[in-house]
C-alpha cells in the first residue's frame, strides 16, 4: 500500500525509490532454468542463458546493472546486448544472480499484460532485426525489452500506480496510454524508465533507443513496441496493417507476408487477413493522393 507521502511523489522521488530496490525476477525464469539443467546439464552455453534474458525484462535489467558494474572495472565499452551480459558475468555468477533474485506477482494480471508486451516486442525485434544486416537486431531487443521498465518496476512495488492510470484509461478519463499516466500520477512512465536509466548509469545507446532520438534504431523500437502492443490487443486491431506498411518503410528487404510470418501467435489465416489489410491500406492510400 502506497503512504500518504507517496502519493503526492513525482518521477524523481520514485526513480529513486524504484533503484534502491532489489529487482526481482519472473517465476517462470527460474523454473526454466531448472528444466534446461535438467535436459541440458548444469553447464548450459552462453546461448541458453540469452534465452532466459531475453525472456524476462526484470532479469535482464538486473543482469545488465551487474555486468556494467564489473566492466567499469574490466573492460572499455559498454554492454549493449543480452550475450554480452552473459559473458561478462560467467555461468556461476548468472546463476547465482537469478536463484537469488526475489520474484514478482505474476499473478497481477496487469503486471502478466506489461511483461508479456515487453517480450513480444523484443521477440518481434529479433525476428524483424534479421532483415536489417545494417544493424544489430540484439542491441535493439534488448532496448525494446527494457524500454518500459518503469512501468514494470512500477507494477511490482507500487501497483496501485499503474492499476490507477488503467483504471483512467479504461473509464475514459483519458484517450490514450501516456495521457492517463499523466492524469492519474502526474508522469508517463517512459520518463520514469529514463529517469531510472540515468540513475543506473545504463549504456547510452540503451538510453537513446529508449528515448527515442529520431533514429533508425529508436524509430525501430518505437516500432516493435507499438506493434507488441497492438499485437496483444489481438490480431484484428485495427492499427496493425499501418505497423507493416511502416515497418515496410524502415525495413526496406521484407515485405508484407514475411513480416506477417514472422509475427508472434498468427497462424496463417490470420497473417492472411492481415497482409490484405496491408494491400487494401496501400489500395485506400493510393486512391486518396490521387484524387
Amino acid at each position: 500500500m502506497l503512504t500518504e507521502h507517496q502519493r503526492h511523489w513525482g518521477v524523481d522521488q520514485w526513480a529513486a525509490f524504484l533503484t534502491a530496490q532489489t529487482i526481482p525476477c519472473m517465476p517462470r525464469t527460474k523454473r526454466l532454468l531448472h528444466a534446461l539443467e535438467e535436459t541440458e546439464g548444469e553447464d548450459l552455453s552462453a546461448a541458453d542463458l540469452t534465452s532466459l534474458v531475453i525472456s524476462d525484462p526484470y532479469l535482464c535489467l538486473r543482469l545488465l546493472r551487474e555486468a556494467e558494474k564489473r566492466r567499469s572495472h574490466r573492460l572499455g565499452h559498454e554492454t549493449t546486448t543480452p550475450l554480452g551480459a552473459v559473458m561478462q558475468l560467467g555461468h556461476k555468477a548468472f546463476r547465482d544472480l537469478l536463484l537469488s533474485s526475489p520474484e514478482a506477482d505474476a499473478e497481477n494480471p496487469g503486471l502478466a499484460a506489461c511483461d508479456a508486451r515487453a517480450v513480444m516486442a523484443a521477440q518481434i525485434a529479433q525476428m524483424w532485426g534479421r532483415a536489417r544486416a545494417d544493424i544489430a537486431p540484439d542491441e535493439v531487443a534488448m532496448a525494446t525489452l527494457l524500454a518500459e521498465v518503469g512501468e514494470l518496476l512500477l507494477w511490482n512495488f507500487a501497483p496501485e500506480l499503474p492499476q490507477a492510470a488503467l483504471d483512467a484509461l479504461h473509464d475514459g478519463r483519458a484517450s490514450r496510454s501516456a495521457l492517463a499516466q499523466e492524469a492519474a500520477c502526474g508522469f508517463r512512465f517512459r520518463e520514469l524508465s529514463l529517469k531510472c536509466a540515468e540513475l543506473w548509469h545504463l549504456p547510452q545507446l540503451l538510453v537513446q533507443l529508449i528515448r527515442g532520438t529520431d533514429n533508425i534504431r529508436a524509430n525501430l523500437c518505437k516500432l516493435y513496441l507499438d506493434t507488441a502492443r497492438h499485437l496483444a490487443a489481438g490480431p484484428e486491431d485495427p492499427a496493425l496493417p499501418d505497423d507493416l506498411i511502416l515497418a515496410q518503410k524502415l525495413i526496406p528487404h521484407a515485405g508484407a507476408e514475411w513480416l506477417a510470418a514472422h509475427m508472434v501467435g498468427l497462424d496463417e489465416g490470420q497473417q492472411a487477413a492481415l497482409v490484405e489489410g496491408v494491400r487494401q491500406r496501400v489500395l485506400n492510400q493510393e486512391a486518396r493522393a490521387a484524387s
